[in-house]
């Protein structure tokens, strides 16, 4: 089973948050998978991760770049770890029934998004009911929170 974490973003961007994220992934010496809903988010987002100030660079590729076994952090809209990542992060609603195939599971939603909120926490009960351990996180003015 994974363990799965529910990151309410409260105060800053997706792309902020996960930049940050990532850089603690990698700092940990592990790989990422980050699942986007469809394609257009993953361009968005690979755009936003080469951009992002901080950390100043993070290494990452999609299937167009190719060479997915060189990419500390894959960026997808399938859910396998062709990088061989342990760590999956879920943005923007994507979601998979292959949880179980990672140790540890990062799912990002907009806390300012009313349908984000709630398909969360479907996710949330779907998550315990396949006997995952769950982690609540909200940011707060100090950064991330854990909720009860």
């Amino acid at each position: 089973m994974a363990e799965i974490g529910f990151y309410h973003l409260t105060r800053t961007a997706l792309p902020e948050a996960l930049a940050r994220l990532l850089d603690r992934t990698l700092q940990a010496g592990q790989r990422a998978l980050v699942l986007c809903p469809d394609a257009a988010r993953l361009k968005a987002l690979d755009t936003a991760l080469w951009a992002c100030p901080e950390p100043a660079w993070l290494p990452h590729g999609t299937a167009a770049d190719g060479d997915a076994g060189l990419q500390p952090i894959w960026l997808s809209t399938e859910p396998e770890a062709a990088n061989g990542a342990r760590f999956l992060f879920l943005v923007d609603g994507a979601n998979t029934n292959r949880n179980g195939e990672f140790d540890r599971v990062f799912d990002l939603f907009d806390g300012k998004d009313p349908d984000q909120v709630t398909a969360a926490r479907a996710r949330w009960l779907a998550a315990k009911d396949g006997g995952h351990g769950l982690t609540y996180w909200k940011q707060g003015p100090r950064g991330w929170e854990k909720g009860g």
